[in-house]
């Protein structure tokens, strides 16, 4: 992994209680959560797919300004589908789609590869991530 001095951003988000909040106050929504299936609020998959599309966005709007003037007209869907092993491990499975007005197909398949292979988690690398888990401190929010 890098130096930590050379990440270029930082963010944290806390669950509990059913919502996610993220430090800054950016993002602040209600949790479905499994004790309580009748409430509502946003699902694991949903929040993936609103992860990644917006991961994608931000590469593919990065690359199309190098492609086009029109990077404003990028659009990205992600659809995450989450299932469960045998072993009651989740697995997921995202699938993503890049558009961009006025672009040829040509320069479209580049903009798409191009920012596919921003992200540590692309398509192509599922080498460039590294999840870490351990439980806090007594008491530590």
């Amino acid at each position: 992994m890098p130096d930590p001095s050379s990440w270029l951003h930082e963010a944290t988000a806390t669950a509990a209680g059913g919502h996610v909040r993220t430090d800054d106050g950016g993002l602040s929504t209600a949790l479905a959560s499994p004790l309580a299936p009748h409430c509502t609020g946003l699902t694991p998959e949903q929040l993936l797919a609103a992860a990644f599309a917006s991961c994608l966005h931000h590469a593919a709007v990065e690359v199309a300004g190098e492609i086009t003037d029109e990077a404003h007209t990028v659009q990205v869907t992600a659809e995450a589908r989450l299932g469960r092993d045998d072993d009651g491990r989740y697995r997921a499975d995202v699938h993503a789609s890049i558009s961009s007005a006025g672009l040829t197909r040509e320069q479209l398949a580049t903009l798409v590869e191009h920012a596919d292979r921003l992200w540590p988690f692309s398509s192509g690398d599922s080498t460039r991530h590294r999840l870490t888990v351990a439980a806090a401190e007594n008491g530590r929010h």
